[in-house]
């Protein structure tokens, strides 16, 4: 069924609601603030965003005790793994006062295209694939792109390594033999069967990490591996579409044993990136960068102008068939102020 289409004074009913609820929400939050001052705070402390829940989250001090802290009015939006000072109340409550420069912040467009963080601090990305639901290139090189964007290294990690078979066993190893020709680590994992799972232990040690990827890839199955006894829900691929169904609602923060967080993202099935411009994509693709500034015409657009270097590296084998026909149509479905 296709998606209805809202006239203006529609889409105005809507977002005039959306305020107003969103006013009530702060109203309550600022109530909940003023009960708790009244109540005698604690001293300031820093601490740690490892979920958010509307217009509370939950906050781990430096003694990892875990508290539901309200936000002071003038603060901007907050969101898993930021660092943050707070004051606790007496009723193993809080509120935040003060939010702590971010190193690094993974963002996406909303609904309403605007950009919106959906975790701070981070300094690894794993784009996690798999067997099935067949991985996609265009897919894999727009979550690359973001990663490049936002400066965040990228991993690819195959997990579901136990369901390769000789049906898709080629395709898998030529598109995973690009990205390492690129430089970029790739790892094969099984949350199934324990495959390598040290191997991404060691890769995860140090840092503080998010998991990308579609839904049906098994990042849910996979925290369930690394932290037994969190019990992230797991959703079964669609009998209709052979897509994964949703199943993490919030983002959550979790701690290795062995040191590192995880930062568990809802999933999504596509990433937009209407929030970059053509720069941004181009620089996105790590390949393409000694090349940039070498074309005959400054203005050059990469299609089918002489003197181009980018399509003499496609032709001289230097960039590969899969990667432009991604950058391509990264940049078909920007909008056309970015051209």
């Amino acid at each position: 069924m296709a998606k209805r289409q809202l006239n203006r004074r529609q889409e105005w009913r809507i977002q005039k609601i959306q305020d107003e609820r969103a006013a009530r929400a702060a109203k309550r939050a600022e109530r909940a603030e003023e009960d708790l001052e009244g109540g005698d705070l604690g001293p300031e402390q820093t601490g740690l965003v490892i979920a958010h829940f509307g217009v509370t989250v939950e906050v781990e001090g430096d003694d990892g005790a875990r508290v539901r802290c309200n936000l002071r009015a003038n603060l901007p939006a907050l969101v898993t793994g930021d660092r943050v000072v707070w004051r606790a109340g007496k009723q193993n409550n809080g509120v935040i006062v003060a939010q702590l420069p971010r190193s690094s912040e993974l963002c996406r467009p909303n609904a309403h295209g605007q950009l919106k963080p959906v975790a701070a601090n981070v300094d690894q990305l794993l784009v996690v694939i798999a067997p099935r639901p067949e991985p996609h290139a265009n897919l894999i090189d727009r979550y690359l792109v973001a990663a490049e964007h936002a400066g965040i290294p990228p991993l690819l990690l195959l997990n579901k390594a136990d369901l390769i078979d000789d049906s898709n066993a080629t395709k898998l190893d030529a598109l995973l033999t690009i990205y390492r020709e690129l430089g970029y680590p790739v790892l094969e994992v099984s949350a199934h069967n324990g495959l390598a799972m040290e191997q991404l232990y060691a890769a995860l040690d140090g840092h503080i990490s998010v998991f990308v990827g579609q839904s049906g890839v098994g990042k849910s199955s996979l925290v369930n591996k690394l932290l037994p006894g969190e019990d992230t829900r797991v959703g079964d691929l669609s009998q209709a579409t052979g897509k994964g169904t949703h199943t993490t609602t919030t983002a959550r923060l979790f701690h290795f044993p062995s040191g590192g967080d995880l930062i568990d993202s809802p999933g999504i099935r596509e990433f937009a990136l209407a929030h970059i411009e053509r720069a941004d994509v181009e620089a996105g693709f790590i390949e393409f960068r000694d090349l940039l500034g070498c074309c005959r015409f400054r203005d050059c657009k990469h299609e089918r102008e002489p003197g181009c270097a980018l399509l003499q590296a496609l032709e001289n084998g230097a960039v590969s068939q899969q990667r432009m026909d991604s950058y391509r149509h990264i940049l078909s479905s920007l909008p056309e102020k970015t051209y």
